[in-house]
């Protein structure tokens, strides 16, 4: 990321010290940080906003799991290019493996190491076909 790009970051987790604790992060990054603690928020919102990243809790409570609301983001073509990047606590391959069939470009482990993940973020928004608003 230059510097004075902002970019629009949605972040969807059910857990409030995890949304709190990443957007203090990104923000204090100088990105635009988005929340949604349920999967039909997160696609209202990512509608509305056409966020630069997605970072996706994949095991969200509620009507729409994680794997399904990326499932939907992706399905969209409106949406379709945006990465979305999985939050996970999760070890096992077939985790992983999930949400790579789902449509996520790659994992964040949770917990979330606060002094890599201005990087991390930067090199998925890199990769991917995001402009800065």
């Amino acid at each position: 990321m230059d510097e004075g790009e902002k970019y629009k970051i949605l972040i969807v987790d059910d857990n409030d010290d995890v949304r709190r604790l990443v957007k203090k992060v990104l923000v204090m990054s100088g990105h635009i940080v988005l929340e949604a603690a349920m999967g039909l928020e997160a696609l209202e919102i990512a509608e509305e906003e056409i966020p630069d990243l997605i970072l996706m809790d994949i095991r969200l409570q509620g009507e729409l799991n994680g794997l399904e609301t990326t499932r939907r983001i992706k399905e969209d073509l409106a949406l379709a290019r945006i990465p979305i990047v999985a939050l996970t606590a999760s070890v096992l391959e077939q985790d992983r493996m999930q949400a790579l069939a789902a449509g996520c470009s790659g994992f964040i482990g949770k917990p979330i190491d606060i002094t890599d993940l201005p990087g991390v973020v930067d090199t998925f928004i890199s990769h991917g076909a995001s402009k800065p608003r």
